[in-house]
């Protein structure tokens, strides 16, 4: 009986030796899943999807991956050759029951390589657990993170009632023609059946998420005024440079009157008219630069202007033909883009946000659900690819959960923290469960009266 007592106690002390080194070696199942979890981040962050040459056969591969390691059934659609939407769905166990779909944009804006302390497609991770990369914010943390959220509830056994739809568009950087306007468009949309769409936020400086109804919509001005051309010494009347600098000091007026209002708490950003100048062209070139002693017959400037879908169009049309560009001052105007704002029954195109809208409660009750806080609903500042849902009469509602976050989308030296991006990981988990299990009131019937 004593050999086997020592070999026992040889062999306890031995392992208890070992120990410190097996736990050393091995990390805690939390710690491995969610490095796992930002390794896929950072691989997708890491694809050169910039415009105006993205890579999109790159991204769409990475993405069909992550699809097939989730069983999440996919295509591809093209409706413009080589501007690929992938179209992921996880069924839902009843097929009466509209579905769901979690919009997101595969294109990036581009970035001035000089002027980031890291790479923008090196998806770098810093000592303080931020991740630096273009689309860190704008928006590719969204896009993985509801496959990430779906990775969970796969996890968990969850089983959706509503089928789960996850877009994945380009092209929504330069004006989602060939993106999300085609699929809102398509038949293929129309077959999926969707209720509610979500799509991208911003980052919230505080501890509040931030939720958007709707968003202002863009129009783009080209302000041209003409004069006789004369010599860089003489002072005369109307000219064309004297002209366009009256209409520039007439916007600057406008755009001052509306910032002031923002800047004293009157209105958010998103409720008033945004106006910057994106150029200005005048003047004869010459092999060194310009010809200094002429003064030029033709000048122009051109606007981006953002408008709310609460305001006033026809007050504004009126003063940018009146004030802005009149054409007793020699001065023409043209729209190179007008954006929409009302639907066919000219009603703005919100989404709401009260009690008559179920999506919406759902929404606030599941962020709460996971520890979230909102702030108060706001109109987006500039546009995505909601608008081409709101146009349906659909509810969409743009969300990015990034609390505690500087903005930087299309600024340089863009990123998230870490430790957030897995925190919206699980707030993403909460959503998609509470709209996936959402019965409305009297049974299987279509919701969308409802809303």
């Amino acid at each position: 009986m004593e050999k086997p007592y020592t070999f026992n106690l040889l062999h306890l002390l031995f392992l208890y030796l070992l120990l410190p080194f097996l736990s050393n070696s091995i990390p805690p199942p939390a710690q491995t899943d969610h490095s796992e979890i930002i390794s896929r981040f950072q691989r997708y962050l890491q694809i050169n999807t910039s415009q105006p040459s993205p890579d999109y056969q790159k991204s769409t591969h990475f993405i069909l991956s992550q699809a097939d390691s989730l069983s999440l059934q996919s295509q591809v659609i093209e409706f413009v050759q080589g501007k690929p939407i992938v179209l992921l769905q996880w069924p839902g166990s009843d097929p009466s029951l509209p579905s769901i779909l979690l919009n997101s944009h595969t294109d990036v804006v581009p970035s001035e390589y000089s002027k980031w302390v890291h790479p923008p497609f090196g998806a770098h991770i810093d000592e303080q657990g931020n991740i630096f990369a273009r689309g860190s914010q704008d928006m590719k943390c969204v896009g993985m993170q509801y496959l990430e959220a779906i990775r969970r509830l796969r996890s968990s056994g969850f089983c959706p009632k509503r089928s789960l739809y996850l877009s994945f568009v380009p092209d929504e950087e330069i004006d989602s023609r060939d993106g999300a306007e085609m699929l809102a468009s398509s038949d293929v949309f129309k077959n999926m059946n969707v209720d509610i769409v979500l799509d991208e936020g911003l980052a919230s400086p505080n501890e509040n998420y931030r939720v958007f109804y709707g968003e202002r919509a863009p129009w783009w001005l080209v302000i041209k005024s003409n004069g006789a051309p004369g010599h860089g010494a003489k002072l005369y009347e109307n000219s064309a440079m004297e002209n366009l600098f009256k209409s520039i000091e007439s916007i600057r007026r406008f755009r001052a009157s509306q910032f002031d209002l923002v800047k004293a708490g009157l209105k958010a950003e998103g409720e008033v008219i945004s106006v910057n100048m994106a150029f200005l062209k005048a003047g004869t070139p010459s092999p060194t630069g310009f010809v200094m002693n002429l003064q030029p017959s033709e000048a122009e400037a051109g606007f981006d202007i953002r408008i709310p879908p609460i305001g006033d169009l026809e007050s504004l049309e009126k003063q940018i033909a009146e004030e802005w560009a009149p054409a007793s001052r020699n001065m023409t105007f043209e729209f190179k883009a007008k954006g929409i704002l009302h639907d066919d029954l000219g009603r703005p195109l919100v989404t709401a946000t009260d009690s008559s809208n179920p999506w919406w409660t759902l929404l606030e009750e599941a962020i709460k659900k996971a520890n979230g806080k909102i702030g108060k609903p706001e109109i987006f500042p500039a546009s995505t690819d909601a608008q081409n849902f709101r146009k349906l009469g659909l509810p969409a509602i743009g969300f990015s959960p990034m609390a505690n976050t500087p903005i930087l989308l299309h600024d340089h030296n863009e990123f998230l923290n870490q430790a957030e991006y897995l925190r919206g990981i699980e707030v993403y988990e909460s959503i998609i469960k509470a709209y996936t299990s959402y019965i409305p009131p009297g049974g299987h019937g279509d919701s969308r009266d409802e809303l």
